[in-house]
């Protein structure tokens, strides 16, 4: 059983960055497709971001991209999610998820594990 947290959100203005990280006790994250989801009050869980398993691909929902960017560290064995530029619709508690083995995602991957989540408020 793989247990994911994800630490790092807070409030924060608007037009700051903010870096999630996602970690499961110390076990390397290689093998592992990491997704990141956000759930907005009110809303659908949207996938914000994917990263692939062993150097697959990385892909961004278009709500996105250009801002957040996802890197793994494989010493600290940890999956970041850098948040930059972020706006009032950032707003949302945010979500890592993995999926062992698997090496070609997309935003709407399905995934077997999931953290309890993080809060991330953009507000002036």
């Amino acid at each position: 059983q793989l247990q994911l947290v994800e630490s790092g959100g807070g409030l924060v203005q608007p037009g700051k960055s903010l870096r999630l990280s996602c970690t499961a006790s110390g076990i390397s994250l290689d093998d592992y497709a990491i997704g990141w989801f956000r759930q907005a009050p009110g809303k659908e869980r949207e996938g914000v971001s994917c990263s692939a398993a062993r150097g697959g691909n990385t892909e961004y929902a278009d709500s996105v991209k250009g801002r957040f960017a996802v890197s793994r560290d494989k010493a600290k064995k940890v999956v970041y999610l850098q948040m930059n530029n972020l706006k009032p619709e950032d707003t949302a508690v945010y979500y890592c998820a993995a999926e062992r083995n698997l090496r070609l995602c997309q935003t709407w991957s399905t995934y077997e594990y999931w953290g309890q989540g993080t809060e991330v408020t953009v507000s002036s």
